[in-house]
């Protein structure tokens, strides 16, 4: 089960939509904050060395997880205070969340669960810097957003 700390947004059901996306034997969570553009721009400067406004950033609290069963044994220091082992953070750029929804045609609703996905599965190791790597994941994102019935409109 996944927990979705965020305070200016339900990702209830998004979490309710990852249902089997990680194996895991406990609980596990993830922050989503909402940030302007200015914060955005300073967090990747300051943690990627690209000083340019981006619309989500990942930060993976655990290493080398893709693929495996996350054994709550094996992260004992890495718990939140509920006890789930605590994923990482995610910042999304509200106003470029915005812009892309109506640059692609869709909702804001479905461009902040895109997003929100898309950084859930960097938190959970995976990347889209190859082509097999990108398609892999955009697969994932997919199947996820389904069970939202927030598909490509």
């Amino acid at each position: 089960m996944l927990k979705i700390y965020c305070d200016d947004f339900d990702f209830s059901p998004l979490a309710a939509a990852f249902e089997g996306e990680a194996q895991s034997d406990c609980g596990l969570s993830a922050e989503i904050i909402f940030t302007d553009e200015e914060e955005i721009r300073r967090l990747n400067r300051e943690m990627r060395q690209t000083d340019s406004v981006t619309d989500v950033l990942s930060f993976p609290s655990l290493d080398g997880i893709k693929g495996k069963k996350i054994n709550k044994a094996d992260f004992a220091t890495d718990c939140d205070e509920d006890g789930n082992v605590f994923l990482g953070s995610i910042a999304i750029c509200t106003k470029r969340a915005k812009e892309q929804a109506e640059e692609y045609g869709h909702s804001y609703e479905r461009e902040l669960h895109y997003l929100a996905t898309h950084g859930l599965f960097h938190l959970l190791g995976y990347d889209h810097m190859t082509d097999e790597d990108k398609s892999e994941m955009r697969e994932r994102e997919e199947r996820v957003l389904s069970k939202l019935n927030l598909t490509r409109d």
